[in-house]
């Protein structure tokens, strides 16, 4: 029904930059809210920034200053921008949608099956 793809990981050295997307397909009807997400080896899945459809961003602590968060409504992606990275952002990064696919379904989660990114000291 609905694929997420993300792309845009990497390896990159501390202070360098990643660009991460994500393109949502499928018979969607419209997406709410678009986001990143981040699991590290042994550790919880944690939100990274997210995306309302007006454009209201949200942030974790780490992230705010370095990454921005954007999307095309049109295109149906999201993009995450990083920079000033650091090793402790090296994780799987996982996009989340939350859309529907008709006007009477209920919103929904739904994700990619994540990007690697690795960042070297």
């Amino acid at each position: 029904q609905v694929q997420l793809v993300e792309s845009g990981g990497g390896l990159v050295q501390a202070g360098g930059s990643l660009r991460l997307s994500c393109t949502a397909s499928g018979s969607i009807l419209s997406i709410r809210d678009m986001g990143w997400y981040r699991q590290a080896p042994g550790r919880q899945r944690d939100m990274v920034a997210t995306i309302t459809s007006d454009g209201i961003t949200t942030y974790t602590d780490s992230a705010k200053g370095r990454f921005t968060v954007f999307r095309d409504n049109a295109k149906k992606m999201v993009y995450l921008q990083m920079n000033s990275l650091k090793p402790e952002d090296t994780a799987v990064y996982y996009c989340n949608a939350v859309l529907r696919f008709t006007t009477w379904g209920q919103f929904r989660g739904y994700w990619g099956q994540g990007t690697q990114v690795t960042v070297s000291s």
